[in-house]
């Protein structure tokens, strides 16, 4: 068990889901409670899982928090691909947005791979 404060894998998924959240701000009302609602959700779901497997008492525990933040970081990823096909976003913050998930996703997969291994 440890502080997910702590965990620069954590730190980099709360501000992908502040800049989520700050992006979909820009999304039209319509979509409050369909893509608004999904992009936010899956971001968040992304960092929370991080913070509840830092809490858990056991490796194996905290590895399965991840594998669902893992799979968050992909319904995110969607979601924002849906986004700029619809025409809600400019390509190019889609672009950066994309790579910050991309290194949530990579420092996730690290950091269940040392899990893994761990003794």
């Amino acid at each position: 068990m440890q502080n997910f404060q702590d965990l620069d894998v954590w730190k980099r998924a709360h501000a992908l889901v502040l800049r989520v959240y700050s992006l979909s701000n820009s999304l039209p009302a319509s979509e409050n409670f369909g893509l608004i609602l999904n992009l936010r959700r899956s971001a968040a779901f992304t960092a929370t899982r991080i913070a509840e497997g830092a809490g858990r008492h056991s490796d194996p525990e905290f590895a399965g928090d991840l594998k669902r933040a893992l799979a968050a970081s992909y319904e995110l990823e969607y979601a924002l691909l849906l986004a700029k096909d619809l025409g809600f976003m400019d390509p190019g913050l889609h672009d950066d947005v994309q790579g910050e998930i991309v290194q949530v996703r990579k420092m996730t997969s690290g950091l269940l791979k040392r899990l893994r291994a761990a003794p």
